[in-house]
């Protein structure tokens, strides 16, 4: 599924494992190909192998089989300072006892620069990330957003080909980390450099990226563009790991003209899109985001689908209206409507009905 091998493949994961004692994989089996300049996000939770391949990706780690390439070279006896790799670390690794200058020079002496070509490089990479007053500086004189720009500009102070980003905003404020997220991403695509980035962040995958791979237990479950991977998730990991989601379990009656008829545990039958399942009698969880249901009639289309819902909890969040309900028995069934004023405002313990299309309800793994 997340095989995306290719002869204009840029970097390049070919059947890749990672086992640290020899028993356990924490990478099993990694087929992936980025394009030259694509942004690939690599999202998951703890442990789900995200950070092992982008450190084995510079070469921090070793495969312990398969290979790694790089512009059809394959790097894996290649040593970390050289392969020309930009890295940017969550705690930014910079030198304490360095100028922001001194830190930036340090690639550029690495690979024997001259001095004035490593001082126009350096106010040039500076200007990029908006930080030409700070040269003098020393790290502690900056703030954790400013430090960032400097390890960020480190990175890019060479222009390498390809730079690795291992949870760089994880430690900044919720509005410097947006406006990070928008001038990385604008940064790259100006540059037309190649990046991978690694995060736990579903909102920074889905706003910075072109591609997301969705890790869990050491496999790709689903390598897509944001906007599928919201849409159109392939089982109930991704669909309950992206964003928010509800979900109604059931068994699959039959499946005829591409929908697939559900009976819920609760006794009620809805239709479905078949997405992991393909008989009669399969177990399901039915996937339905909580921006598709409608419980306005007037809004409700001709052919969608309907049932019975109580009104548990309504909260006002400003543009939305964030409402739960009772459904099939379930007391999580989460609905979002937009503030709109001939939306109505639902009172707990009102007994409603919702609706939604059945193209929007997908039937996954149980």
């Amino acid at each position: 599924m997340a095989n995306t091998k290719s002869s204009d493949a840029f970097v390049e994961f070919e059947r890749v494992q990672k086992s640290y004692d020899g028993e356990n994989l924490v990478v099993k089996d990694l087929n992936l190909s980025l394009p030259k300049g694509e942004f690939l996000t690599m999202l998951g939770p703890s442990g789900s192998g995200k950070t092992t391949c982008l450190m084995m990706l510079a070469g921090f780690e070793t495969a312990t089989y398969g290979d790694i390439r790089l512009d059809g070279v394959s790097i894996n006896n290649i040593p970390p300072h050289k392969r020309g790799i930009g890295m940017v670390f969550q705690n930014y690794a910079l030198f304490p006892h360095m100028t922001v200058a001194e830190n930036l020079s340090f690639p550029l002496e690495v690979r024997k620069m001259g001095k004035s070509k490593r001082e126009e490089k350096i106010m040039r990479t500076l200007d990029m990330v908006q930080m030409r007053d700070f040269a003098g500086r020393r790290p502690a004189q900056l703030s954790g957003g400013q430090q960032q720009r400097i390890a960020l500009a480190r990175a890019l102070v060479f222009e390498p080909e390809l730079v690795l980003m291992d949870e760089p905003l994880g430690a900044l404020d919720k509005q410097l980390r947006e406006t990070l997220q928008f001038e990385i991403t604008k940064l790259a695509h100006d540059l037309g450099i190649t990046v991978v980035y690694v995060t736990h962040d579903q909102t920074e995958a889905l706003t910075m990226s072109d591609r997301v791979a969705v890790f869990d237990d050491g496999r790709i479950q689903q390598l897509a563009p944001p906007d599928k991977l919201y849409e159109e998730p392939e089982n109930s990991f991704v669909a309950q790991f992206i964003g928010e989601n509800n979900t109604l379990e059931g068994t699959v009656q039959d499946i005829r003209n591409g929908i697939a008829i559900v009976k819920l545990d609760s006794g009620e039958l809805i239709d479905a899109k078949p997405v992991n399942v393909s008989k009669a009698g399969e177990r399901t969880r039915v996937s339905i985001r909580p921006e598709r249901v409608e419980y306005n009639r007037e809004r409700l289309q001709e052919d969608a689908f309907t049932l019975k819902a109580e009104v548990l909890e309504f909260i006002y969040m400003g543009d939305i209206f964030r409402t739960r309900l009772r459904v099939a028995g379930r007391d999580d069934f989460v609905i979002k409507t937009r503030n709109a004023p001939d939306q109505d405002r639902l009172t707990p313990g009102t007994q409603i009905e919702i609706g939604w299309l059945p193209e929007d309800c997908r039937a996954l793994d149980a």
